[in-house]
């Protein structure tokens, strides 16, 4: 017999600093940068999940997902540009959680493409979020 188990708001918010944690010491860890590390949470002004993640001299802001349900892209990412603003950064992602493993370099990243012109370019597109 195999026990289910619940997830309640406790375990939930656990399970995304437990997710968090081991994206931010993967990216210490693989952009041999010692800044990298997780962010306190701050209400309306949060400015993602991992602090210290630079592109060209620009933050940028990473936001976790660890969550229980299905993809939100859409309200991710949204929250994730929320974030950028907040932290004025270069750009903001989201890095979720891929069911079926554990290794953090193997997690997904999403982004809307004027995040990634953001990333590509170095600066900000015109009139885009």
């Amino acid at each position: 017999m195999v026990a289910v188990v619940t997830r309640n708001r406790k375990s939930a918010k656990d399970a995304g600093t437990r997710f968090a944690q081991s994206i931010a010491e993967h990216l210490a860890a693989t952009l041999d940068d010692d800044r990298i590390e997780t962010r306190a949470k701050h209400g309306a002004k949060d400015r993602g999940d991992i602090a210290g993640v630079r592109h060209r001299g620009a933050r940028l802001v990473i936001e976790c997902k660890e969550y229980g349900g299905r993809l939100l892209p859409p309200a991710w990412t949204a929250e994730a540009e929320v974030e950028r603003g907040n932290d004025d950064a270069l750009a903001g992602v989201v890095i979720a959680k891929r069911r079926g493993t554990t290794d953090p370099g193997q997690q997904w990243v999403l982004m809307t493409v004027d995040q990634l012109v953001a990333l590509l370019t170095g600066r900000r597109p015109e009139g885009g979020v």
